[in-house]
């Protein structure tokens, strides 16, 4: 039984189905409509005399044939991809769309200056920024690139570290002056804290060999950085910011550190992709980039001096 163009188109189409979990994320990511993507799906099935996914209103699942057969499609689809990438690493210039999306501070403290940049040396690379601190599924959404502050938990993603950002323990003056200064990990059980509610609520700082583990709680909490450190600037409690976030405002008076003698837990920052696209050269050059930019602007930083 020979293959026709179309009945290939529609094994891609399947494919992409499974990987994205819905019939409206495949035709949202492939730019389809929901209708043409059902159609390729229905004539698969008719042409095989099988039924391929259980499909209900709100999910799909694979029946035991299609299990088989998507790992056939899955196949054909990464040898595609890989193809295509070897077309385009042989172009002397790279050029295409990279999607990104990273945490809100984050991205307008580091990513967008250094996306900036990096649009000047690569002007053929169009770039799409997604700035949002919800952690995005990028596979259903066709990220190229996402930065994340967490190790790598979904083993069907790959990633690559960045850079080690230092932490500083903060508050107002204003809040000093009201409530005392910390001096000890004992005395952190006393104080109001601002709770970034995407991080742990558990603060771990050590001193030598001995290592401590507080509970914080507070009356404000927020998802977003940016507004995490205004409401420590406010003087409504404590709060472990990133040393690049909290430097200018330490100069600029309106935040204080204490117990600098603790060491306090970094933050990793992590790029993490979909498999298979490693071997994209475009996304090479922004993961070494970036981790060049990282490293240059933000060892500086390791320590308040």
């Amino acid at each position: 039984m020979s293959l026709s163009f179309e009945q290939l188109k529609s094994m891609l189409v399947f494919a992409l189905v499974v990987q994205q979990g819905s019939l409206t994320a495949a035709a949202k990511h492939i730019g389809l409509s929901r209708a043409v993507v059902s159609y390729h799906i229905k004539k698969l099935e008719a042409h095989l005399d099988v039924k391929l996914l259980n499909r209900s209103t709100r999910s799909i699942s694979l029946t035991e044939a299609g299990q088989g057969y998507y790992e056939h499609c899955r196949i054909i689809a990464e040898h595609a991809e890989t193809a295509k990438l070897q077309i385009e690493n042989l172009k002397k210039e790279p050029v295409g769309l990279l999607k990104i999306t990273c945490p809100v501070n984050v991205g307008l403290q580091t990513i967008v200056p250094a996306l900036n940049a990096f649009k000047k040396l690569y002007p053929g690379i169009e770039l799409d920024l997604l700035l949002t601190d919800e952690v995005v599924n990028i596979m259903q959404e066709g990220i190229d690139l996402a930065i994340r502050g967490a190790p790598l938990v979904d083993s069907g993603l790959q990633a690559s570290k960045l850079s080690t950002l230092s932490t500083l323990l903060c508050g107002a003056p204003e809040y000093f002056k009201k409530h005392g200064r910390p001096t000890k990990p004992a005395d952190l059980d006393k104080h109001q804290w601002v709770i970034y509610k995407p991080g742990s609520q558990i603060l771990k700082l050590s001193k030598g060999t001995r290592s401590y583990s507080i509970a914080v709680a507070g009356s404000v909490s927020t998802n977003n950085a940016a507004a995490r450190t205004a409401f420590i600037e406010g003087g409504h409690g404590l709060g472990r910011i990133p040393t690049y976030d909290a430097l200018p405002k330490i100069q600029n008076g309106t935040l204080e550190t204490v117990m600098d003698d603790y060491q306090l837990t970094d933050i990793d920052i992590y790029a993490v992709f979909p498999p298979g696209t490693a071997g994209s050269k475009k996304l090479r050059l922004l993961l070494d980039y970036l981790k060049e930019y990282f490293n240059k602007k933000h060892r500086p930083l390791s320590k308040l001096s």
